[in-house]
């Protein structure tokens, strides 16, 4: 999940970089990318990852 949160946070950044347009410091380009990079760096660290219950069941 945190991961496509992370892509729509690029597409943004890369959209409002790509037209121009002038925005607030919390929602520069720069801004977006490294909250998204923050978000990929939690998805990679098994932050918001289901949990699974290896013991309760057995392969046969």
């Amino acid at each position: 999940m945190l991961a496509f949160i992370a892509a729509v946070l690029f597409g943004i950044a890369f959209i409002i970089h790509a037209t121009g347009t002038a925005t607030e410091a919390i929602f520069s380009p720069t801004g977006l990318m490294l909250l998204g990079l923050t978000l990929v760096a939690l998805h990679m660290g098994g932050v918001g990852v289901g949990r699974t219950s290896w013991g309760s069941r057995r392969r046969r």
